[in-house]
């Protein structure tokens, strides 16, 4: 933030800094008041025509043209990232709307108290929302108001399904008990609904930009590239420095800007699990991947060299040792995504028994217990050690699971988390807890529906994002680069030698080959999964690995033919 005080000095003028700005950096925690962002905004503008004004002197007015409109552009991002990133961070809070709505729903079967379906819901969920409930909790206190009721009149504006529904939480608690049952599942069908409406509402809003980005930012550019040759000998200013500032430059600008866009849009992410270096299946491979990475370079360097003109041994080296150096580190992490999934996947199944076995009379431990003998698969194995840490230690099912070395510490699943939160509350009630914990099952088992529709449905129309960073994009862009070189007359192996038009078109263009297998498998990821770091490193690093292999094979192969 020391930048934006920096630069903020540069313009001392009073300015006015509009809510939306103040309300996205009050949600960020972020110390620099809105007004010292805008007045920093000016000031870079400021700094940047007058450094504009001396290339258009010193070099030509193209290039001063150019630094006047990324300064702009710069400006511009200074005052709207705020507002991305808080956007963004809603979205993903947002996430966590179901799963709220259903703990409060939960305590409202066991306990119908709204005030106590608050608490529980804050503390039971690690999540940002969970943490915006208990500061509603907090104030209602001395307040006397409805935490539900304020928290959800707070988030209306992003999400009305969750105001509508926890104000239906709210008036269940006055309601008898054969019509509070209905208006509870009413509540969880209401957000779900919402959650559901949303993403398909967004789907179809994405088409058409997505198709644009498709367009306009890989098929076109790509499709041009051979005749840029052309351009070049017909003397219509095509230099390379003009080429590398398109497509190395301005057309990732652009893609970062739409996806951006784009993923600050998404009403609501279910993010894999949060995975880090902490937890004790990951092992520390930062040196490998860096050696592994390193060694795969160089040896690119060394074979394109050999029969590759002088621009691909970069290309090969960064593509391919940055590639093989992400899929080295992140693939440990993806390897315990999959086991969360695995254990996920059961959860409904594990809920169930519980809960049957509760209803006949067993108690909360003795039907985890049982439940466990029943179970197969990494669910009944997370049990099964579960209940040998309660007969070791002597320790109630809380502590076998969520305690200090619990058997959950290395399962990162808030959903599995928050569902044995909820046991170890139901333990205290006994036999009336067994048909809430059934409706806990059924509530998980509609959270993934849920969430395998959402996916679903955007992968209908981000699928070919992935493959096109991967694949297609360099594709194009190795064959439109061989038959560049080709009109030329240059020689596709060994083209030291020959004379081209647009000497090291393919480096330029390369560049933005493995721009495309960073940006557009992090969209589609983002829109599908969400941005989780390890998911987003390791299909990045395999996409680049793919993009230059094919990027240099198609300019090998058609270059050859030509």
């Amino acid at each position: 933030m020391r930048v934006v005080s920096s630069l903020a000095r540069l313009y001392p003028f009073p300015v006015d800094a509009d809510a939306d700005l103040r309300r996205a950096l009050a949600f960020l925690g972020w110390e620099p008041p809105a007004a010292a962002f805008v007045r920093a905004s000016y000031g870079l503008w400021l700094l940047g025509l007058g450094l504009a004004v001396v290339c258009a002197v010193a070099v030509s007015l193209f290039y001063g043209l150019v630094t006047a409109a990324l300064t702009l552009v710069a400006a511009a991002a200074l005052t709207a990232l705020p507002r991305l990133f808080a956007t963004a961070r809603r979205t993903r809070a947002l996430a966590d709307a179901p799963g709220l709505v259903g703990r409060a729903v939960l305590s409202m079967r066991l306990s119908p108290s709204p005030e106590r379906a608050a608490e529980f819901a804050a503390r039971h969920g690690q999540t940002t929302l969970g943490a915006r409930l208990a500061g509603h909790v907090r104030r209602a206190r001395s307040t006397q108001a409805s935490a539900l009721e304020g928290f959800g009149t707070a988030w209306a504006e992003w999400f009305p399904a969750l105001e509508r529904s926890l104000a239906m939480v709210v008036a269940a608690g006055s309601l008898p008990p054969a019509e509070r049952a209905a208006a509870l599942d009413r509540a969880l069908t209401v957000v779900l609904d919402g959650t559901r409406d949303q993403l398909r509402s967004f789907t179809e809003e994405i088409r058409g930009p997505v198709t644009a980005l498709y367009a306009f930012g890989i098929l076109l550019p790509t499709a041009l590239v051979a005749l840029l040759p052309a351009g070049a000998a017909a003397g219509l200013g095509v230099t390379l420095p003009a080429v590398a500032l398109v497509y190395d430059l301005f057309l990732p600008v652009v893609f970062v800007t739409a996806s951006a866009w784009l993923l600050a849009r998404r009403p609501a992410t279910f993010p894999p699990p949060a995975v880090d270096r902490t937890h004790p299946d990951v092992p520390d491979r930062r040196l490998l991947a860096v050696a592994v990475g390193g060694i795969t370079g160089l040896t690119g360097w060394v074979v394109t060299g050999l029969a590759f003109p002088p621009w691909a041994p970069p290309l090969a080296a960064v593509g391919l040792g940055v590639g093989t150096g992400l899929v080295c580190h992140f693939r440990p992490y993806l390897a315990v995504h999959d086991d969360v999934r695995a254990i996920e996947a059961e959860l409904t199944d594990a809920l169930s028994l519980v809960g049957r076995h509760v209803s006949n009379g067993r108690s909360v431990e003795a039907a985890v217990a049982v439940a466990a003998t029943e179970l197969s698969g990494p669910a009944g194995d997370l049990f099964e050690r579960a209940v040998a840490q309660q007969r070791q230690l002597q320790i109630g099912v809380e502590r076998a699971f969520l305690g200090d070395h619990g058997v959950l510490d290395a399962v990162p699943s808030p959903r599995v988390r928050e569902s044995v939160a909820f046991l170890t509350v139901a333990a205290t009630y006994g036999r009336p807890a067994g048909p809430a914990i059934r409706a806990l099952a059924e509530h998980v088992d509609d959270l993934k529906r849920v969430e395998t529709e959402a996916r679903h449905s955007l992968q209908s129309v981000c699928g070919a994002l992935q493959s096109t960073g991967a694949l297609f994009g360099p594709l194009v862009a190795g064959a439109t680069v061989a038959l560049a070189d080709g009109m030329t007359g240059a020689k596709t192996v060994g083209l030291s030698g020959g004379e081209t038009t647009l000497p090291w078109l393919g480096l330029a263009v390369g560049g933005y080959a493995l721009v495309l297998p960073v940006v557009l498998p992090t969209l589609a990821t983002g829109l599908v999964r969400g941005l989780d770091r390890a998911l987003v490193g390791f299909r990045v690093g395999r996409a680049l690995v793919a993009a230059t292999v094919v990027y240099l094979g198609t300019y090998l192969l058609v270059g050859g033919v030509a």
